[in-house]
């Protein structure tokens, strides 16, 4: 697929604008993964066509279970087309079990403790400040979002994780928490938008973490070598193939 100008580049994609369509852009998925605000960094080649397939394999179904997204379709393993959107300065995080940061934050809680419904946390999306916690006071007195506008947050990324868990459950994985994000279509309409993959959401087959299959490894481990990298790629082939059956 041709390409238009190149609009934006972050961490993990390129994003460009559509040749033919101005109310569309591409993104494309680069083979990159981080960890710590972008303090860790690797290559693992075909990445990007790995996390691509997840995304448009999970935007997809969502759109199947009446979830408006902004994807639209994917040329490429590695190339997204979604309708274009101004990005919400906010990762959304649904929580559906106890573990990782919000433990660090809350050293009380015992690590699998349940959340029904599922416990909704707001960032503000800050690599220099490490992505602070957000009240929704404040992103409503910062005008990032309306006070209505952080409820149909709260109420879309519920609807997400159900949908989300549902289907990993049918493969026998726990889904423990997922980060989505939001943008204004030009309507004005909030919809989810950006990506869900890999690097998203934790998953545990079988509720055990020892088995995880997400980005988690890579954040864990003390060290980054080959042998890892090529035992990250293989998890997420292994996601991907499996998000097809969504």
């Amino acid at each position: 697929m041709q390409l238009g100008t190149m609009l934006a580049e972050g961490k993990t994609k390129i994003i460009y604008a559509h040749p033919d369509d101005p109310d569309l852009v591409v993104l494309v998925h680069k083979d990159g993964i981080t960890a710590g605000d972008g303090a860790r960094r690797s290559e693992i080649a075909g990445k990007g066509a790995i996390a691509g397939r997840t995304t448009a394999n999970v935007l997809a179904y969502l759109g199947r279970e009446g979830i408006a997204t902004h994807f639209v379709s994917a040329p490429a393993d590695d190339m997204t087309v979604v309708r274009r959107c101004a990005m919400l300065p906010l990762e959304v995080v649904m929580r559906r079990l106890a573990t990782g940061s919000y433990l660090r934050r809350n050293p009380e809680v015992a690590e699998g403790q349940p959340f029904d419904p599922p416990l909704v946390e707001f960032f503000l999306k800050d690599d220099a400040a490490h992505d602070p916690q957000i009240s929704e006071g404040e992103i409503v007195a910062q005008n990032i979002a309306t006070a209505a506008e952080v409820q149909q947050m709260i109420a879309t990324g519920r609807e997400v994780c159900a949908a989300l868990a549902r289907a990993w459950a049918r493969q026998d994985v726990t889904l423990v928490d997922i980060k989505i994000e939001f943008g204004h279509l030009p309507t004005g309409k909030l919809i989810v938008a950006d990506v869900i993959d890999n690097d998203s959401w934790r998953i545990w087959p079988g509720g055990e973490k020892a088995r995880m299959l997400d980005k988690q490894v890579y954040r864990n481990a003390p060290q980054v070598d080959e042998a890892l990298l090529a035992a990250i790629k293989e998890r997420y082939l292994q996601v991907a193939d499996m998000t097809a059956s969504f």
